[in-house]
Order: structure tokens, then sequence, then C-alpha cells
């Protein structure tokens, strides 16, 4: 095949544009950084049109890069789940800062909300917990405190980032696809629709909300005067459901975690809605045909973050491939714990107050030992999910991992000897954006199924369990006192 696939994968700290081959070969990337914006603590923005313009930058290198649009068969899209834009459908220009999956400010709403006995109605209409991480609470307290989106009027469009991108994208088509949808704690995740009494609990007008489409399809094509002729749209879904398409997660029981910013664990359930019992939750996993796969997800709120965080405002490393070495400069966390609840804790916790914590310092502890417990904590908090996925029966026999933190091969390693399974690695971490190039083809017509499309993941790595139970025993039990403490 010599058709050209051309992914956006607009992330939490960057976004790029990625060219693959039919074949699954990555041709080329450009990338740009975003600006995090924390207004206060706790309170997480980006600019949106700082993501369309470096998005649409990276784009059009890639199209250069094939040859001209002529020579890119479809577009495929992955974003930040959760995120929210708030922008004006005349002008096409954002009205508000975007609020960040990561961003807090809605804990009193979904606490109040909880209280009142809200949440067993919400987690079975979505799959969802009440929590702020997901999107629907963001824009109530939006339309309650930013006056310019009252004024806007009718002129208010609000959705996810693929939803922004695709509008700007299009010149003016409001669609979102059913993966960041079910995203938002607004849509009811067996009908696959906007559920008015969830819109109404959060104070969210469904006016202004996009309709809900397929992962793969012919969506639009994109106005010709941006890459120099029209582009069709052919692939859209969530970073993380992307992410589980990319490792061929295609079948009932196939589980992967993704480590980014976040650290995302997805177990496919197949056409059967899952309801879990262990505070995890229910999401699509993909909707093509208008038939959709759900998946069990557990979201831990901070993984790569950690590292930029030690290296960018801690000063602790000067990059995050330093980090390997230093872990195996030493022999051990030398009783070092670290909990990165640098904002809030997610599953199995579900503690948005709760803060991060360095625990077990002594004299004989230096900086190899607390970047090391950075690097374990990753483990421990995989293992805290893997209990709860066992729990409600979809428990794991092996894990395949992707994302900028899986090329650590120490990391990966230490993954298989606490969870004390097979981890699979494939030689291209980067399969968010390889998922989307999968759902792109599907949707182009290049392959009659994603199954068909999983021949684009390529080759694998494994790491096997090496470590004595008793050793294993000992951190998981040095681990669940730093995260009491934490909760306490």
């Amino acid at each position: 095949m010599t058709e050209k696939l051309l992914v956006i994968d607009e992330g939490t700290t960057s976004t790029r544009a990625m060219l693959f081959a039919a074949d699954g070969t990555c041709l080329g990337q450009a990338q740009e950084e975003l600006t995090q914006h924390y207004p206060a603590p706790g309170l997480v923005e980006h600019d949106a049109a700082e993501i369309w313009e470096k998005s649409l930058k990276c784009a059009r290198e890639m199209v250069k890069l094939a040859g001209g649009a002529g020579g890119v068969t479809a577009i495929g899209i992955t974003n930040q789940r959760e995120t929210v834009v708030f922008w004006d459908k005349e002008t096409g220009e954002p009205l508000a800062p975007a609020i960040v999956w990561q961003d807090r400010r809605t804990a009193d709403i979904c606490a109040r909300l909880k209280e009142a006995g809200n949440e067993p109605a919400v987690q079975a209409r979505t799959g969802l917990l009440l929590d702020p991480y997901f999107s629907g609470s963001k824009i109530g307290w939006a339309l309650e405190n930013w006056p310019q989106l009252k004024d806007a009027g009718d002129r208010l469009a609000v959705g996810t980032v693929e939803s922004w991108l695709i509008w700007k994208l299009t010149g003016g088509l409001h669609i979102s696809d059913a993966t960041n949808a079910s995203r938002t704690a607004l849509m009811s995740i067996g009908s696959g629709g906007w559920d008015d009494g969830l819109a109404d609990l959060f104070g969210v007008p469904r006016a202004i909300l996009p309709e809900i489409v397929d992962c793969a399809g012919r969506f639009g094509e994109t106005m010709p005067n941006l890459f120099g002729a029209a582009i069709p749209i052919c692939g859209m879904a969530g970073d993380q459901q992307a992410a589980s398409i990319g490792q061929a997660c295609l079948k009932p029981g196939d589980s992967k975690a993704t480590y980014g910013t976040g650290a995302f664990m997805l177990t496919a359930t197949g056409t059967t809605l899952p309801t879990s019992r262990n505070r995890l939750l229910a999401t699509v996993a993909h909707q093509i045909g208008g038939r959709r796969h759900y998946a069990l997800e557990g979201s831990v709120f901070v993984a790569g973050s950690l590292i930029k965080w030690l290296r960018d405002d801690v000063g602790m490393i000067e990059t995050a491939a330093e980090t390997e070495a230093l872990a195996r400069s030493v022999g051990d966390n030398g009783g070092v714990y670290l909990v990165p609840a640098l904002s809030g804790l997610g599953a199995p916790w579900w503690e948005p107050r709760a803060r991060g914590s360095i625990s077990g310092l002594s004299f004989a502890a230096g900086r190899a030992h607390i970047i090391r417990a950075a690097l374990e904590a990753m483990a421990h908090q995989t293992h805290d999910l893997m209990t709860a996925f066992a729990a409600d029966g979809a428990a794991w026999s092996r894990l395949r991992i992707d994302g900028g933190m899986a090329a650590n091969d120490w990391m990966a390693q230490d993954l298989a000897d606490m969870l004390d399974i097979e981890v699979e690695r494939p030689a291209f971490v980067e399969t968010t954006a390889l998922g989307a190039a999968m759902l792109a083809g599907v949707g182009a017509g290049l392959f009659g199924s994603l199954e068909e499309a999983a021949r684009m993941r390529g080759a694998i790595s494994s790491f096997s369990p090496k470590l004595e139970g008793p050793v294993r025993s000992t951190r998981l039990e040095g681990w669940k006192a730093a995260i009491s403490a934490v909760l306490d």
C-alpha cells in the first residue's frame, strides 16, 4: 500500500502530527510544546487558540512531507480527553480558557452532588463517577462563572478538543466521537446519546453540545485553504481508546496501560457494557457503524507529568532519560516512597483533595532513591488498579504498555516484577497516534475492520517477572502505608 495517513495527536503537554504508511511505518512527525496555565492551586488551563495554531503548524509539516494534500488519504485525530473548549460559532474564536482534564475547580460541586445521593444514578447512566475529572461539571461551572459565555447566547459552542479541532479544520462542523462524548458525564453510555437528566444535573444546555458520531467514517473534509486541497477526516478517538486500538486490544480481556502525562489502564469487554463495584469506570472503547464496544478503565492522574515536575520545577534531573540510570544506580528505594498525588488521586481512590508526598527519607537516602521511588510509583499505582480490575472480574493475564515512559526498560521490568505477569511493549510505543491512524484507515476504506488494521502494530518485546515474592510483598506493604498516610 502506498496510501498515507495523517494523524493529529493533541496531548496535554504537546501537540503533534505524524504521517503513517498503511503498513504502520511512521514516516515522520512534527511536535510543538503547549503552555500549561496554573492560575491557582488545582486549576489547569490551556489556550485553545494555541492548541489550534500549533496543531495546524504540525499538520502542515506532515502534509508537505507527504508531497501535498493529494498525498494524504485521510486524517485521524486523537486528543487529551475531558478537556473542554468554549468558542464562538460565528467567529470561530475561543471565548474562554480551555479547562484541562487535570483541573480540580469543581471538586466542591461534585462533592455536593455526591452528598445529595446522585453518584449511583450518574454511574448507572454514564459508567463514570462524580469527580471534577469529567467534563460535565467543568462546563456547568464555566457557564455559571464566566459572563462572556452567557453573553454569547446562541453563538456559544462547547466541545472536547477533537470537537474543537474538527470545527476549525472544516470551518464549522460540530461533532464529537462516541469515545470522547462518553467521558463528559453527559452521555448515556448505553444508548450513545446526550442525556437530558445529566445535562440538567450539571446545568448544561444540550444546544451547545456537538452531535455524537462514530469513531471511523467519512466525517467531513478540511477547508481547501488549510493544506492546498481538501483532505477527508475519517478517524477520531480519545487518546486512551486510540492507544487501546493501537495495541490491538480488540478482544474481551485484552488489557493495556499507557504511561503518558497520566497513566490509563483499559481492559476490553467487547459489546458487553461493564459494571464496576470497585471504583473503576465503564467507557466506550470504540464505535463503528453505530455498534459500541466497551472497556473498563482505571485512571491515574500523574505519571509522566511527575518526571516533568521533577525536571522543570524541582530541578532534580536535567532530562527524563536520566531516570533509568539513576534507578539502576541503587539496589532498592532505600525505604523512600513517592505518592504522586500532585492533582489528587484517581482510581481506585478518587480523592481530588489528596496531595503528593515523599516519605521514608533518611540521611542514607539520596537523589537516586527519590527518582527510583518516582518510577516505582508507576508500578505501585498499576498494582492497585490490577487488584481492582480482578475484583471486577477482569483479571489481567498480561499487560500491553505504551506511552513515552514505557520506553524506560527499567520501568517496564519493574512493572512485570510488581504485577507478576508478562508485560508486552511494541517496538513503536506511540500507539495513541497509531490507533488514530488505524481508525482513519478503516474510515477511508483502506481496511475492512479494526482487526484487519491491527497489522499496523508491528514488532513487540516482552518482560517477564523476576522479583522474588517476599521482596514484592515488602514493597507493596510500604506503598500501602504511604498511600494510607496521604488519604488520611
